[in-house]
Protein backbone atom coordinates (compact mmCIF):
# COMPACT_ATOMS: atom_id res chain seq x y z
CA UNK A 1 0.00 0.00 0.00
CA UNK A 2 1.32 3.21 -1.23
CA UNK A 3 2.33 5.66 1.99
CA UNK A 4 -0.06 8.50 2.31
CA UNK A 5 3.05 10.59 1.82
CA UNK A 6 3.59 10.20 -1.61
CA UNK A 7 -0.18 10.56 -2.84
CA UNK A 8 -0.90 13.20 -4.56
CA UNK A 9 -1.82 16.54 -3.62
CA UNK A 10 -3.34 20.18 -5.20
CA UNK A 11 -1.76 23.48 -4.14
CA UNK A 12 -3.47 26.43 -5.28
CA UNK A 13 -2.53 25.45 -9.26
CA UNK A 14 -0.24 22.89 -9.01
CA UNK A 15 -1.07 19.51 -8.89
CA UNK A 16 2.17 17.68 -6.64
CA UNK A 17 3.28 14.25 -7.24
CA UNK A 18 3.14 13.83 -3.23
CA UNK A 19 2.95 15.54 -0.10
CA UNK A 20 6.64 15.81 0.83
CA UNK A 21 8.22 19.09 0.90
CA UNK A 22 12.16 20.24 1.11
CA UNK A 23 12.27 22.30 4.01
CA UNK A 24 14.23 26.20 3.86
CA UNK A 25 17.41 25.43 4.81
CA UNK A 26 19.89 28.35 5.51
CA UNK A 27 23.09 27.30 3.42
CA UNK A 28 25.15 30.83 3.15
CA UNK A 29 26.77 29.79 -0.27
CA UNK A 30 25.69 32.38 -2.34
CA UNK A 31 28.01 34.98 -3.61
CA UNK A 32 29.04 38.01 -1.16
CA UNK A 33 26.78 40.41 -3.17
CA UNK A 34 23.70 38.12 -2.62
CA UNK A 35 24.12 36.14 -6.14
CA UNK A 36 22.90 32.27 -5.98
CA UNK A 37 25.79 30.09 -7.76
CA UNK A 38 25.96 26.62 -10.10
CA UNK A 39 26.70 24.95 -6.36
CA UNK A 40 22.59 26.14 -5.93
CA UNK A 41 21.54 25.20 -9.18
CA UNK A 42 22.81 21.82 -8.67
CA UNK A 43 22.20 21.48 -4.65
CA UNK A 44 18.21 22.66 -5.61
CA UNK A 45 18.26 20.76 -9.11
CA UNK A 46 19.00 17.33 -6.50
CA UNK A 47 15.40 17.93 -4.39
CA UNK A 48 13.26 18.20 -7.49
CA UNK A 49 15.14 14.95 -9.19
CA UNK A 50 14.96 13.26 -6.04
CA UNK A 51 11.00 13.09 -6.24
CA UNK A 52 9.91 15.82 -3.53
CA UNK A 53 6.87 17.27 -4.29
CA UNK A 54 7.18 20.84 -3.65
CA UNK A 55 10.98 22.73 -3.01
CA UNK A 56 11.20 25.52 -0.59
CA UNK A 57 14.30 27.47 -0.90
CA UNK A 58 16.10 28.98 2.22
CA UNK A 59 15.57 31.83 3.61
CA UNK A 60 16.47 34.82 1.21
CA UNK A 61 16.43 38.65 2.14
CA UNK A 62 13.95 40.90 0.54
CA UNK A 63 15.85 44.73 0.50
CA UNK A 64 19.41 46.11 0.97
CA UNK A 65 18.24 47.84 3.84
CA UNK A 66 18.49 46.25 6.90
CA UNK A 67 17.10 42.29 5.82
CA UNK A 68 19.75 40.44 5.30
CA UNK A 69 20.60 38.35 8.13
CA UNK A 70 24.21 36.27 7.12
CA UNK A 71 26.81 37.14 4.97
CA UNK A 72 26.75 34.82 1.33
CA UNK A 73 22.98 34.53 1.83
CA UNK A 74 21.00 35.18 -0.99
CA UNK A 75 18.73 38.18 -1.92
CA UNK A 76 16.14 39.07 -4.46
CA UNK A 77 16.47 42.70 -4.24
CA UNK A 78 18.80 43.09 -7.36
CA UNK A 79 18.57 42.53 -11.05
CA UNK A 80 22.33 40.57 -10.53
CA UNK A 81 20.22 37.95 -7.93
CA UNK A 82 17.39 38.00 -9.94
CA UNK A 83 18.61 36.51 -12.71
CA UNK A 84 20.97 34.46 -10.70
CA UNK A 85 17.25 33.01 -9.24
CA UNK A 86 16.16 32.25 -13.08
CA UNK A 87 19.36 29.67 -13.39
CA UNK A 88 17.81 27.79 -10.33
CA UNK A 89 14.20 28.06 -10.90
CA UNK A 90 15.18 26.14 -14.33
CA UNK A 91 16.84 23.45 -12.73
CA UNK A 92 14.27 22.81 -10.56
CA UNK A 93 11.23 22.99 -13.33
CA UNK A 94 13.08 20.93 -15.74
CA UNK A 95 12.11 17.93 -13.74
CA UNK A 96 8.43 18.82 -13.23
CA UNK A 97 8.53 20.34 -9.06
CA UNK A 98 7.63 23.78 -8.71
CA UNK A 99 9.52 26.15 -6.23
CA UNK A 100 8.92 28.32 -3.77
CA UNK A 101 10.90 31.09 -2.57
CA UNK A 102 10.89 31.93 1.23
CA UNK A 103 11.42 35.33 1.93
CA UNK A 104 13.32 36.45 4.99
CA UNK A 105 13.83 39.83 7.13
CA UNK A 106 16.02 39.09 9.91
CA UNK A 107 15.57 42.13 11.95
CA UNK A 108 17.03 42.25 15.28
CA UNK A 109 18.46 38.59 14.61
CA UNK A 110 20.54 40.09 11.99
CA UNK A 111 24.61 39.18 11.91
CA UNK A 112 26.05 39.60 8.94
CA UNK A 113 25.03 42.24 5.84
CA UNK A 114 26.64 43.42 2.49
CA UNK A 115 24.66 46.54 3.38
CA UNK A 116 25.43 47.59 6.56
CA UNK A 117 25.28 46.38 10.47
CA UNK A 118 22.79 47.97 11.64
CA UNK A 119 19.86 46.16 12.78
CA UNK A 120 15.96 47.06 13.49
CA UNK A 121 13.19 45.21 15.45
CA UNK A 122 9.47 45.76 16.74
CA UNK A 123 11.20 47.38 19.68
CA UNK A 124 14.64 48.04 21.23
CA UNK A 125 15.56 44.32 23.10
CA UNK A 126 18.16 42.47 23.15
CA UNK A 127 17.77 38.91 21.39
CA UNK A 128 18.19 36.34 23.71
CA UNK A 129 21.38 34.23 23.66
CA UNK A 130 24.22 34.80 21.09
CA UNK A 131 24.97 35.10 17.15
CA UNK A 132 25.42 31.92 15.71
CA UNK A 133 28.58 30.81 14.96
CA UNK A 134 28.00 28.13 11.86
CA UNK A 135 26.65 31.50 10.18
CA UNK A 136 29.85 33.65 10.77
CA UNK A 137 28.71 35.29 13.79
CA UNK A 138 30.12 35.50 17.62
CA UNK A 139 29.37 36.84 21.08
CA UNK A 140 26.17 38.50 22.43
CA UNK A 141 23.61 40.05 20.29
CA UNK A 142 22.86 44.23 20.67
CA UNK A 143 19.83 45.99 20.94
CA UNK A 144 18.16 46.60 17.49
CA UNK A 145 16.70 50.29 16.41
CA UNK A 146 12.58 50.34 17.18
CA UNK A 147 11.06 50.35 14.02
CA UNK A 148 9.54 53.51 12.86
CA UNK A 149 5.54 52.86 11.33
CA UNK A 150 6.90 54.80 8.56
CA UNK A 151 10.06 52.02 8.09
CA UNK A 152 7.32 49.24 8.63
CA UNK A 153 5.52 50.86 5.81
CA UNK A 154 8.89 50.70 3.57
CA UNK A 155 9.44 46.71 4.82
CA UNK A 156 6.10 45.74 2.97
CA UNK A 157 6.96 47.18 0.05
CA UNK A 158 10.81 45.53 0.22
CA UNK A 159 8.27 42.44 0.72
CA UNK A 160 6.28 43.01 -2.27
CA UNK A 161 8.93 43.91 -4.88
CA UNK A 162 10.55 41.00 -3.74
CA UNK A 163 8.18 39.05 -4.50
CA UNK A 164 7.51 40.78 -7.80
CA UNK A 165 11.40 39.52 -8.71
CA UNK A 166 11.13 36.15 -7.43
CA UNK A 167 7.85 35.92 -9.77
CA UNK A 168 10.29 37.49 -12.68
CA UNK A 169 13.25 34.93 -11.72
CA UNK A 170 10.58 31.84 -12.16
CA UNK A 171 9.01 30.61 -9.06
CA UNK A 172 6.10 29.50 -8.51
CA UNK A 173 5.13 31.70 -5.44
CA UNK A 174 6.88 32.86 -2.26
CA UNK A 175 6.99 31.70 1.48
CA UNK A 176 6.51 34.76 3.94
CA UNK A 177 9.24 33.98 6.88
CA UNK A 178 7.35 34.63 9.75
CA UNK A 179 8.66 31.71 12.07
CA UNK A 180 12.02 31.08 14.34
CA UNK A 181 12.92 34.60 15.86
CA UNK A 182 13.23 36.96 12.68
CA UNK A 183 11.53 40.16 12.15
CA UNK A 184 8.02 39.41 11.50
CA UNK A 185 8.04 36.82 14.31
CA UNK A 186 9.50 39.08 16.63
CA UNK A 187 6.46 41.27 16.25
CA UNK A 188 4.70 38.64 17.18
CA UNK A 189 6.62 37.28 20.26
CA UNK A 190 5.77 39.13 23.27
CA UNK A 191 9.00 39.61 25.05
CA UNK A 192 10.41 41.32 21.55
CA UNK A 193 7.40 43.56 20.56
CA UNK A 194 6.50 46.04 23.73
CA UNK A 195 5.59 48.61 21.44
CA UNK A 196 2.29 50.79 22.31
CA UNK A 197 1.07 51.49 18.73
CA UNK A 198 -1.31 49.26 16.93
CA UNK A 199 1.63 46.70 15.75
CA UNK A 200 2.17 45.67 19.78
CA UNK A 201 -0.05 44.39 22.69
CA UNK A 202 -2.93 42.16 22.22
CA UNK A 203 -1.98 39.36 19.38
CA UNK A 204 -4.23 40.45 16.52
CA UNK A 205 -1.69 43.63 16.44
CA UNK A 206 1.15 41.43 16.66
CA UNK A 207 0.03 39.73 13.99
CA UNK A 208 -1.05 42.53 12.15
CA UNK A 209 2.41 43.34 10.32
CA UNK A 210 3.14 39.59 8.86
CA UNK A 211 -1.10 39.76 7.58
CA UNK A 212 -0.45 43.38 5.92
CA UNK A 213 2.72 41.69 4.20
CA UNK A 214 0.70 38.83 2.82
CA UNK A 215 -2.06 40.85 1.73
CA UNK A 216 0.34 43.36 0.28
CA UNK A 217 1.34 40.82 -2.10
CA UNK A 218 -1.52 38.83 -3.23
CA UNK A 219 -2.37 42.48 -4.38
CA UNK A 220 0.80 42.31 -6.54
CA UNK A 221 0.91 39.22 -8.02
CA UNK A 222 -0.65 36.91 -10.32
CA UNK A 223 -3.52 34.89 -8.72
CA UNK A 224 -2.41 31.83 -9.13
CA UNK A 225 1.29 32.80 -7.65
CA UNK A 226 1.43 31.12 -4.17
CA UNK A 227 1.53 33.07 -1.11
CA UNK A 228 2.68 30.97 1.97
CA UNK A 229 3.32 31.99 5.46
CA UNK A 230 5.80 29.96 7.75
CA UNK A 231 5.09 30.49 11.62
CA UNK A 232 6.60 28.74 14.71
CA UNK A 233 6.48 29.11 18.33
CA UNK A 234 10.19 28.32 18.86
CA UNK A 235 13.15 30.33 17.67
CA UNK A 236 16.72 29.59 16.83
CA UNK A 237 17.40 31.23 19.92
CA UNK A 238 14.46 30.31 22.32
CA UNK A 239 13.37 26.64 22.17
CA UNK A 240 11.42 26.51 24.90
CA UNK A 241 8.77 29.72 23.68
CA UNK A 242 5.19 29.03 23.38
CA UNK A 243 2.42 31.35 22.46
CA UNK A 244 0.94 32.51 26.02
CA UNK A 245 -2.15 32.17 24.65
CA UNK A 246 -1.96 28.66 23.19
CA UNK A 247 -4.89 27.42 20.98
CA UNK A 248 -6.38 30.81 21.50
CA UNK A 249 -3.31 33.01 20.52
CA UNK A 250 -3.24 30.68 17.06
CA UNK A 251 -7.00 31.19 16.62
CA UNK A 252 -6.38 35.26 16.01
CA UNK A 253 -2.99 33.97 14.30
CA UNK A 254 -4.01 31.62 11.76
CA UNK A 255 -8.02 33.60 10.65
CA UNK A 256 -5.65 36.66 10.18
CA UNK A 257 -3.30 34.74 7.91
CA UNK A 258 -6.37 33.43 6.25
CA UNK A 259 -8.17 36.62 5.62
CA UNK A 260 -5.36 38.08 4.07
CA UNK A 261 -5.40 35.67 1.17
CA UNK A 262 -2.49 33.14 2.20
CA UNK A 263 -1.90 30.15 0.08
CA UNK A 264 -0.69 27.98 3.10
CA UNK A 265 0.56 27.64 6.11
CA UNK A 266 3.91 26.12 7.10
CA UNK A 267 4.25 25.45 10.81
CA UNK A 268 8.01 24.96 11.62
CA UNK A 269 9.29 23.09 14.92
CA UNK A 270 13.25 24.98 14.89
CA UNK A 271 15.00 21.80 14.72
CA UNK A 272 12.27 19.62 17.08
CA UNK A 273 10.04 16.66 16.58
CA UNK A 274 6.90 17.96 15.86
CA UNK A 275 5.60 16.06 18.76
CA UNK A 276 7.63 18.08 21.08
CA UNK A 277 6.40 21.53 19.18
CA UNK A 278 2.76 20.97 18.12
CA UNK A 279 1.23 20.00 21.20
CA UNK A 280 -1.82 22.34 22.65
CA UNK A 281 -3.99 21.80 25.56
CA UNK A 282 -6.93 19.79 25.03
CA UNK A 283 -5.31 16.98 22.88
CA UNK A 284 -5.18 19.56 19.88
CA UNK A 285 -1.68 20.30 17.37
CA UNK A 286 -0.99 23.19 16.49
CA UNK A 287 -1.41 22.35 13.09
CA UNK A 288 -4.64 20.47 13.13
CA UNK A 289 -5.57 23.89 14.59
CA UNK A 290 -4.16 25.92 11.60
CA UNK A 291 -6.10 23.75 9.32
CA UNK A 292 -9.68 23.95 10.92
CA UNK A 293 -9.37 28.03 11.64
CA UNK A 294 -7.43 28.76 8.54
CA UNK A 295 -9.27 26.33 6.17
CA UNK A 296 -5.76 26.11 4.02
CA UNK A 297 -3.41 23.46 3.46
CA UNK A 298 -1.27 23.30 6.37
CA UNK A 299 2.43 21.70 6.04
CA UNK A 300 4.06 20.21 9.31
CA UNK A 301 7.92 20.26 9.88
CA UNK A 302 9.46 18.32 12.43
CA UNK A 303 10.83 14.54 12.48
CA UNK A 304 8.54 13.95 9.27
CA UNK A 305 11.13 11.58 7.75
CA UNK A 306 9.90 9.07 10.47
CA UNK A 307 7.39 6.96 8.01
CA UNK A 308 5.26 6.15 11.48
CA UNK A 309 5.10 9.89 12.52
CA UNK A 310 4.23 10.53 8.46
CA UNK A 311 1.53 8.78 8.25
CA UNK A 312 -0.05 9.61 11.48
CA UNK A 313 0.21 13.13 10.88
CA UNK A 314 -1.60 12.85 7.59
CA UNK A 315 -3.67 10.28 8.45
CA UNK A 316 -5.28 11.92 11.74
CA UNK A 317 -5.71 15.20 9.99
CA UNK A 318 -2.84 16.80 11.68
CA UNK A 319 -1.70 18.21 8.19
CA UNK A 320 -1.83 17.96 4.62
CA UNK A 321 1.62 18.63 3.75
CA UNK A 322 5.33 17.39 5.09
CA UNK A 323 8.32 19.42 5.10
CA UNK A 324 11.76 17.60 5.61
CA UNK A 325 15.23 19.14 6.02
CA UNK A 326 17.92 17.06 7.75
CA UNK A 327 17.00 13.98 6.10
CA UNK A 328 17.13 15.94 2.81
CA UNK A 329 20.17 16.80 3.39
CA UNK A 330 21.36 13.17 3.82
CA UNK A 331 18.98 12.16 1.00
CA UNK A 332 18.25 14.54 -1.91
CA UNK A 333 16.12 11.87 -3.36
CA UNK A 334 14.03 10.78 -0.26
CA UNK A 335 10.67 10.42 -1.73
CA UNK A 336 12.30 7.77 -4.93
CA UNK A 337 13.90 5.81 -1.34
CA UNK A 338 10.27 5.36 -0.05
CA UNK A 339 8.48 4.59 -3.42
CA UNK A 340 11.20 1.79 -3.40
CA UNK A 341 11.28 1.08 -0.20
CA UNK A 342 14.72 1.53 0.09
CA UNK A 343 16.72 2.06 2.57
CA UNK A 344 17.90 6.32 3.51
CA UNK A 345 20.94 7.08 4.50
CA UNK A 346 21.89 8.16 7.60
CA UNK A 347 22.45 12.04 8.27
CA UNK A 348 25.68 13.19 9.71
CA UNK A 349 25.67 16.55 11.72
CA UNK A 350 28.46 17.90 9.32
CA UNK A 351 26.20 18.19 7.04
CA UNK A 352 24.36 21.32 8.96
CA UNK A 353 27.85 23.43 8.52
CA UNK A 354 27.11 25.64 5.10
CA UNK A 355 31.01 24.35 3.69
CA UNK A 356 29.31 20.96 2.77
CA UNK A 357 29.00 21.71 -0.27
CA UNK A 358 26.94 19.57 -3.07
CA UNK A 359 29.83 17.97 -3.74
CA UNK A 360 31.19 17.32 -0.23
CA UNK A 361 27.67 15.40 0.47
CA UNK A 362 28.05 13.74 -2.63
CA UNK A 363 31.19 12.64 -1.84
CA UNK A 364 30.13 11.39 2.26
CA UNK A 365 27.01 9.53 0.52
CA UNK A 366 29.24 7.35 -1.56
CA UNK A 367 31.49 7.05 1.08
CA UNK A 368 28.38 5.40 3.05
CA UNK A 369 27.55 3.47 0.31
CA UNK A 370 24.38 5.65 -0.39
CA UNK A 371 24.28 6.52 -4.12
CA UNK A 372 20.96 8.84 -5.19
CA UNK A 373 18.02 6.28 -5.55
Amino acid sequence: MIHPALQPIRLGSHELTNRLVVAPMTRVSASPDGVPTVDMADYYAEFSEGGFGLVVTEGVYPDTVYSQGYFNQPGLATAEQVEGWRAVTARVHAAGRPVVAQLMHAGALSQGSAYGTARVGPSAVVPLGEMMPEYGGSGPWTAPRELTVAEIDEIVDGFVAAARNAQAAGFDGIEIHAANGYLLDQFVTVYTNRRTDSYGGPVANRIRLTAEVAAAIKTAVPEDFLVGVRLSQTKVNDVEYRWPGGARDGEVIFAALADAGASYLHIASEGRNWLDTARLDGGLTITGLARRIGGLPVIANGGMHNLAQAEQVLADGHADLLSIGHAALANPDLPNRWAKDAEPADFDRAMLQPSVTLANARAWRQAAGHELA
